[in-house]
């Protein structure tokens, strides 16, 4: 058991029944009546964001969660295919849990948070910016990049993004996995 006084960001504790982590949090004296915790908690299941005052000195159940590095494989019926790249071992992961599920490539590295006393997966987290090919999209037309214009194209995980018109077939773009954006061209 720990106490507020014990609370740092990154943090993740038991709140309601749920596991969440502490994103920021703030150490308050009023000059009047008791000290107090202010903190943002995130949900780690849902990614919901809440505030909650503590008061000083309540003790709180911090969860003992891991990361852990796992190599993606595959996909089927019966879910995601991962595989611990320490270990080898392989597990397999629902698509609700996963945060771009879509933009997952085959070989590619990501982040299995693990509440360790229930050995639980909790969250799949792909890194901030993914680097795929344009597999199809309609060609440009020349001279027409005065406007921040949109245009679909299909990446090579079958994901559906909105890219600039000068994006042709065959180049490879950086996407934000936490948004689903474009974010730039890859040089080569």
């Amino acid at each position: 058991m720990a106490t507020t006084a014990d609370i740092k960001n990154g943090m993740v504790i038991e709140f309601n029944k749920n596991l969440v982590s502490i994103i920021e949090f703030q150490h308050v004296k009023p000059g009047k009546g008791p000290a107090f915790v202010r903190t943002k908690l995130k949900s780690i299941k849902t990614g919901k964001v809440i505030d909650n005052t503590f008061t000083s000195g309540v003790k709180i159940n911090v969860a003992r969660v891991e990361r852990r590095a796992y190599q993606y494989l595959y996909n089927d019926d019966i879910g995601y295919h991962f595989m611990d790249t320490q270990t080898y071992e392989q597990t397999f992961i629902n698509k609700d849990i996963i945060n771009a599920p879509s933009l997952l490539k085959e070989g590619q590295e990501v982040e299995i948070i693990i509440h360790v006393e229930q050995e639980e997966v909790l969250a799949c987290e792909l890194p901030a910016f993914v680097d795929l090919e344009v597999t199809y999209t309609e060609p440009g037309v020349k001279g027409d990049t005065a406007t921040n214009t949109l245009k679909p194209a299909t990446t090579e995980t079958g994901a559906t993004i909105n890219v600039p018109l000068f994006i042709n077939e065959g180049e490879k773009v950086r996407i934000d996995t936490r948004t689903g954006n474009y974010s730039e061209r890859v040089k080569k």
